[in-house]
């Protein structure tokens, strides 16, 4: 397992954070607060703050476990994100969660305590340190932060026993993450996608279908928006290089980076965007930016002339990840969670809430009798030729992290 080493961020990386959190990621949707903060960023309250705190390294624990007390214990508690499960017309309940109780017995203490995965870390990070029980049974954490903890060994091996739906019915292309081969420890909640987004209007007859597009046309200077995402920016114009997001090199990072430097130089990219794009996009101050896909959901019901587009070369995807800590007191009962949400009637009914990518196969069809509308957009469901052009950006050393979040923050000026 990787040793508990506290990251060391320089000057500029600290502030390209700092400025994340100010531009109104924060304030917006759940989605921009969960890129909010990459691996790099645990300095900030995260991996940092062990040493000065006095919190011993862990040890080589996975799959430490207290006594499983789910037959004996009908409950389970859940941590999740804000706004990230179905809720009736008064919201006050959560159908599908209900509809688990009932069905198995199980009580679940849904709880909204997750805003950021580094704060989450925060929370979580002493007791997972020191081998104790966090409380939770059920954790939501985005993909880069579910990779650190596995590798840390803070998370349990998942019993496939228990999971006979989510391993029939995960869609293929979530199904072999580097971090995670095979789901040993993880399964996850829902899909992120990063692709490119336009305003029809103020494209005025112009056409982009790619990253080359936004970045080599002269007519859309000062129209441009990338995202201070690292791996998302990056990772788009990796692609458009005809590089894998998945395996790159050094060399090819320093490409991209001075790709992106020479369009910074020109003023063809007009800034580098938290969530606050979709004000700029939906105005026509920006003609085209890398945005993510539930925003453009959201933004294509309100603007008409907003709009999608999947470059040829592909786009870039990540996930929020369930994972049982160390030490829970109800495993069983957790995994019998995950797994009811892989029954298509339960995914479909999550999908129309919250209009994320579904994981789920076989769940169009029950999603086409709640919302026809959400079960034909590839931004929730991936039709085939979409999947196939997900790719994932690789899981980075400590090292390359920070080397490659130093360039980053240099190139967005932060």
């Amino acid at each position: 397992m990787e040793q508990y080493e506290p990251d060391r961020l320089a000057p500029a990386r600290l502030a390209a954070l700092r400025r994340g959190f100010g531009s109104g990621r924060a304030s917006l949707t759940r989605r921009s607060v969960l890129r909010a903060a990459t691996g790099g960023a645990f300095a900030l309250g995260g991996i940092g703050s062990l040493s000065a705190c006095g919190i011993p390294a862990a040890k080589n624990t996975a799959g430490v476990s207290s006594e499983d007390h789910s037959a004996a214990e009908k409950r389970l508690n859940f941590s999740n994100w804000t706004e990230y499960m179905d809720v009736d017309e008064s919201e006050k309940h959560h159908p599908t969660l209900d509809a688990f109780t009932r069905r198995t017995g199980i009580k679940v203490k849904y709880t909204e305590d997750i805003n950021d995965n580094v704060e989450f870390f925060g929370k979580i990070k002493p007791q997972l340190a020191a081998g104790q029980d966090t409380g939770r049974d059920l954790i939501c954490v985005t993909d880069w932060l579910a990779a650190r903890l596995i590798r840390f060994g803070w998370v349990q091996k998942l019993d496939p026993s228990n999971l006979p739906h989510a391993y029939a019915n995960l869609s293929q292309q979530f199904r072999t993450p580097d971090w995670d081969p095979g789901r040993a420890y993880s399964y996850p909640w829902t899909g992120i996608s990063t692709v490119i987004a336009y305003n029809k209007k103020a494209l005025d007859g112009e056409e982009v279908k790619s990253v080359s597009d936004m970045l080599d046309n002269p007519r859309l200077k000062g129209r441009v928006g990338f995202l201070s995402e690292m791996r998302d920016s990056i990772g788009m114009t990796l692609l458009d290089m005809d590089k894998d997001p998945a395996k790159f090199t050094d060399d090819d990072y320093d490409a991209a980076i001075a790709r992106l430097q020479k369009a910074v130089d020109n003023s063809q990219i007009r800034r580098f965007t938290g969530n606050d794009y979709t004000s700029d996009l939906s105005k026509g101050d920006l003609a085209a930016c890398i945005a993510w896909a539930g925003d453009v959901v959201q933004l294509k019901a309100d603007t008409p002339e907003v709009d999608f587009v999947i470059p040829d070369s592909g786009y870039l995807t990540s996930t929020d990840n369930l994972l049982v800590p160390n030490k829970a007191r109800h495993k069983t009962n957790a995994e019998r969670l995950i797994d009811y949400y892989y029954e298509p009637r339960q995914a479909a009914e999550l999908a129309a809430y919250i209009n994320y990518v579904c994981p789920v196969d076989g769940v169009k069809a029950e999603l086409a009798r709640i919302d026809p509308d959400a079960a034909n957009n590839p931004l929730i469901i991936p039709d085939a030729a979409m999947a196939a052009k997900s790719h994932a950006f690789r899981s980075l050393s400590q090292k390359e992290e920070t080397a490659y979040e130093e360039k980053f923050a240099k190139l967005t000026g932060a």
